[in-house]
């Protein structure tokens, strides 16, 4: 699977991370729109219908985000010359942890929708602050591991093409270009197959 993403096109990856997911929402905000217009007294709660669909489409995104990072960070790691050492293990320590807290503020969230869809109870205030007391600090904390992350794969990739060991002035380019992803895949992917096909 490191080699596929390794091996992809850039518009491949763009497609999977962006296009399908783009099309879907539009799809589905085409399809709530057209029920609220049509409708001469649309109901409100159908809006949460459609939002049980938003766990997928992100499971989808991180799945192929996360899967290129990976594929980056471990696939590189054979080409990275002798000498220079890595901090591998502590990138998989923290490449986990985001994936972790997502999919479980995934499940929480289909879990939530479902209740307050089937259930006409008025949420408890104190239930909703104690888990925001919760899952403000682990999104942060996730949101730091995701950006090491982010370090780490640009650093692999610097490391990689310039055969030595580097400093993050000299890929800090290359960080805001993985950051910024949609318009980065478009440069750095064509560099890493090049890197692969040598």
């Amino acid at each position: 699977m490191t080699n596929r993403f390794l091996q992809a096109k850039h518009w491949q990856i763009f497609l999977l991370t962006f296009g399908i997911p783009m099309i879907f929402q539009f799809v589905m905000m085409g399809s709530m729109m057209s029920n609220f217009t049509t409708q001469t007294n649309p109901d409100p709660t159908t809006m949460f219908n459609y939002m049980k669909f938003f766990p997928l489409m992100m499971v989808i995104f991180m799945a192929v985000f996360f899967g290129w990072f990976w594929s980056v960070a471990i696939g590189l790691q054979e080409k990275v010359p002798e000498g220079v050492t890595m901090k591998v293990r502590k990138f998989k320590i923290f490449f986990f942890i985001p994936l972790m807290y997502i999919l479980l503020f995934m499940t929480f969230f289909s879990v939530s929708m479902n209740g307050l869809l089937t259930s006409n109870t008025v949420p408890n205030i104190g239930i909703i602050g104690g888990l925001f007391a919760i899952i403000f600090p682990l999104h942060l904390f996730s949101m730091f591991c995701i950006f090491y992350c982010l370090y780490f794969v640009a650093k692999t990739f610097k490391t990689v093409e310039l055969q030595r060991e580097v400093k993050f002035s000299d890929f800090a380019g290359e960080f805001f270009m993985i950051w910024f992803y949609p318009i980065g895949i478009w440069i750095v992917q064509p560099k890493i197959n090049k890197m692969i096909e040598e």
